[in-house]
């Protein structure tokens, strides 16, 4: 099965998915009136049969619980959370290439910590 992993921001949200367990980012996408409908695309592209949301603790964490039903009101697929925090440090601690693409190497970090590699 292929999973799909979600950092989710206000302003951006950082995306990881697999295939055949091997965990890739896709670009991050804008937080905005079309998140859905680009993720329902990313799940049929890549054939995704499961989605982790990051869950921080505090405030920031009603907004995500909102966004995760947003998500189960629009697609009809297993959606679980998993513990997010630091995973912005350790994405940070990574040294990417490309910074633009921090949020999705966070959104990796919460999926192999969700899958387990």
């Amino acid at each position: 099965m292929n999973y799909l992993a979600v950092d989710y921001g206000t302003k951006r949200i950082g995306l990881a998915y697999t295939v055949n367990n091997i965990i890739f980012t896709l670009p991050e996408i804008d937080n905005s009136d079309k998140t859905i409908n680009k993720i329902k695309i990313i799940v049929k592209d890549h054939t995704i049969g499961k989605i982790f949301v990051g869950l921080s603790e505090g405030k920031f964490a009603i907004k995500t619980i909102d966004f995760i039903e947003l998500l189960k009101k629009n697609l009809v697929l297993p959606i679980e959370t998993v513990e997010e925090s630091v995973s912005t440090i350790e994405a940070n601690r990574l040294k990417p290439k490309n910074p633009k693409r921090l949020d999705s190497i966070s959104a990796a970090i919460i999926l192999n910590r969700a899958i387990g590699l």
